[in-house]
């Protein structure tokens, strides 16, 4: 019953909250909105894949790997505070996204874009570090003789 109570209660008290700092921030801009958004699009989408990812990919006690996933969705606060802004139905979503038309503009598309941006990026580096492992592999074996 707390558990429902506490959030209906941030429901309505997070999304107000985090436009008006994002409105502080921003203070009717476009082009601090744009620029705002992106930085926070791609800083709080990569650095939280790259925690997920350093978390999950070794093999490690699970407390550790619970750490990390903490740490990751700790990160990855204000993009899902952004989030629940733009899509959200509740009274406070609301009133967040009315704060952010007049004082945020430019923000949340600008946010998306850069989240985009940083999970194109994430697959890219790991496609790279894949391929770059792979080859270093190859010139071990060919130094060794033990090339197929």
């Amino acid at each position: 019953m707390a558990a429902v109570a506490v959030y209906f209660l941030w429901a309505a008290t997070i999304p107000r909250w985090w436009s008006q700092r994002v409105g502080d921030m921003v203070n009717g801009h476009l082009s601090v909105g744009l620029i705002l958004g992106l930085v926070f699009g791609v800083c709080f989408t990569l650095l939280p894949l790259v925690a997920a990812w350093f978390g999950l990919h070794r093999r490690r006690p699970w407390k550790a790997a619970v750490a990390w996933l903490v740490l990751a969705v700790v990160l990855a606060l204000p993009n899902l505070w952004t989030l629940g802004v733009a899509v959200g139905r509740g009274s406070g979503a609301h009133a967040g996204q009315r704060v952010m038309d007049v004082r945020a503009p430019w923000f949340r598309g600008a946010t998306l874009t850069g989240a985009i941006i940083a999970g194109v990026l994430f697959v890219g580096l790991l496609v790279f570090s894949r391929s770059r492992r792979s080859r270093r592999a190859k010139d071990r074996a060919r130094e060794h003789g033990t090339e197929k």
